[in-house]
């Protein structure tokens, strides 16, 4: 249909991939700058488990664990109800640059929706990750 698949982003932190990747990848990291509350198992098929103060929930299933350099989930699409099967998948990839940390994020799978759902969700997740990448700084930068 011709519907854009992946939103990707990259971002120049300047913080170590260590410490990136902390912020990533533990329940104290993620509960802080992306959610307000988190749970994880860090293994491929162990699962994860967002929860915003709102009353929004993400469940998330880990696909790959790569220390310090690659970090996948995939979770429920924005915009459809919790039980839908459907998932798109998270890659965050680290890289060491100049004593910091060049993150980039690829989030894919929405070719699979209908022209509404898809809409809402890119959109949505569009908007979300330039404002959660914010908040991943803040957070490094004030630990």
């Amino acid at each position: 249909m011709g519907f854009p698949d992946r939103i990707e982003r990259t971002v120049e932190i300047a913080h170590p991939p260590a410490k990136v990747w902390a912020a990533l990848t533990t329940a104290e990291g993620l509960g802080t700058w992306f959610g307000n509350q988190a749970n994880i198992d860090l293994r491929p098929g162990g699962t994860a488990e967002m929860k915003w103060d709102e009353g929004h929930k993400a469940n998330m299933r880990v696909e790959r664990v790569e220390e310090p350099e690659i970090f996948g989930f995939t979770w429920n699409i924005y915009g459809l109800p919790d039980e839908d099967p459907r998932r798109t998948y998270v890659e965050f990839t680290l890289v060491p640059n100049d004593g910091g940390t060049r993150l980039t994020v690829v989030e894919s799978g929405f070719s699979q929706l209908p022209d509404e759902a898809h809409q809402v969700a890119f959109e949505g997740n569009t908007k979300g990750w330039a404002a959660e990448l914010g908040e991943l700084i803040e957070y490094l930068d004030a630990a």
